[in-house]
């Protein structure tokens, strides 16, 4: 087997799991989950419309493979959605290629950037893949398999949970591969400014590696601006060509078709050749049913604007009650709520679940322990996808909850 494999640690829900295996959560009470983020609002009609319309339209229906870099009108598509949204123009034929959803294109890409010769050249040090902490584990996992080191930035509570760039030290940066980003954040709903991204392009020039910036959550945002994306921020610096930049993007968030797995990556069209070789070898074609489905989604506004609409009515709701009794506040954009606990947060999961039969995520299982602190500890994550009365409801469990224990 691998041996890489074995430097892999559980998963978040794995570790949420064996917490929650012995307890007998409160019979009297409905169960709420706010722990996983996988979106509940009601799949458009018209995409499931798409799908079945192109599955029974479609002459040779199944019977044949699709191509890895896929349709072009699927690909003219996410360029028109690009310029539509951050008023970028992109060549469908070399800096777009479809995915299988953000985390798979994630993991792929990484292991076509990295070069693990390094770690092979003893006593070379192994190349370094740099991501944020909190953080996606795919990150951690991707860099690991490829034969990277992953190297966690802390983010800083009072600057808006930005990443602390000017903590790496340089013969970090001098090994750095790979920088990974998510903007908007996960768990934290942090958006990088214009400055930010001027400093991480800088770094990538210096020291030549490749920025992937995670941009999964973009669509979900309460400030009137939407989100700063990756390739927006290259073309006001005037980085027109995107070198060293692929921003990855998912409908799953945008549209709520999660079991779809459709997305794209867009950016600099020398790695976009690399990623398509890679990807013709690693057997990832998108169907035609889903690629049909996914031009409907990228072509129509409306139902993102009125998803949008149901998140912000939703955190309106819930951010104000939480903030009664714990340390909360309105993210960017994203669909989680990073609070602050007294105490340990595993023991708030547990017994918030053994008592009030709702789960949320320990924020110490989405990070990692650097220099003696874990930025998750004292932390929980809530992902509020379901419904707006069933979150209320866990909101107004979770105070109570809050008020027993001081």
């Amino acid at each position: 087997m691998n041996p890489l494999l074995s430097l892999l640690q559980p998963y978040p829900f794995e570790r949420l799991h064996q917490l929650l295996n012995s307890v007998t959560p409160n019979p009297n009470l409905r169960p709420i989950s706010l722990g996983m983020g996988e979106p509940k609002h009601p799949t458009p009609a018209f995409i499931q419309q798409a799908m079945i319309d192109a599955l029974l339209s479609t002459p040779s229906g199944l019977a044949t493979y699709p191509a890895t870099a896929g349709d072009i009108k699927l690909r003219t598509a996410f360029a028109d959605w690009l310029k539509h949204r951050y008023d970028l123009a992109l060549d469908p034929a070399s800096q777009l290629l479809p995915v299988n959803g953000s985390r798979e294109a994630l993991f792929a890409l990484t292991q076509t950037i990295v070069n693990p010769g390094l770690a092979k050249r003893a006593p070379e040090p192994a190349p370094v893949v740099v991501c944020p902490n909190p953080f996606y584990q795919i990150y951690e996992g991707a860099a690991l398999l490829a034969g990277a080191e992953p190297y966690f930035v802390p983010t800083d509570p009072a600057r808006n949970f930005a990443q602390d760039w000017d903590s790496v030290p340089q013969a970090v940066w001098s090994r750095t591969q790979l920088l990974l980003v998510c903007s908007p954040g996960n768990p934290t709903g942090a958006v990088m400014p214009l400055s930010e991204w001027e400093k991480l392009f800088a770094l990538s020039d210096r020291h030549g590696f490749v920025i992937a910036s995670d941009e999964c959550y973009s669509e979900i945002y309460f400030r009137d601006e939407p989100p700063l994306g990756g390739l927006e921020a290259a073309a006001k610096l005037g980085r027109n060509d995107f070198r060293n930049l692929i921003s990855l993007t998912s409908l799953s968030k945008r549209s709520n078709v999660p079991g779809m797995r459709s997305g794209f990556v867009a950016g600099d069209a020398s790695i976009i050749r690399q990623f398509l070789l890679y990807r013709t070898y690693h057997g990832c074609a998108m169907s035609p049913v889903v690629q049909a489905a996914s031009i409907a989604a990228w072509r129509d506004e409306q139902h993102v604007i009125e998803n949008r609409a149901l998140y912000r009515s939703k955190f309106a709701q819930v951010t104000p009650l939480l903030a009664e009794v714990l340390e909360v506040a309105l993210p960017d954009a994203g669909f989680y709520l990073w609070a602050k606990v007294n105490g340990s947060d595993t023991d708030f999961a547990r017994d918030l679940f053994a008592l009030y039969n709702v789960t949320i995520l320990p924020g110490s299982y989405l990070s990692r322990t650097r220099q003696g602190a874990n930025p998750g500890e004292q932390r929980i994550r809530m992902a509020l996808v379901a419904e707006t009365a069933e979150c209320v409801e866990a909101a107004q469990r979770i105070v109570q909850f809050v008020k027993t224990r001081t």
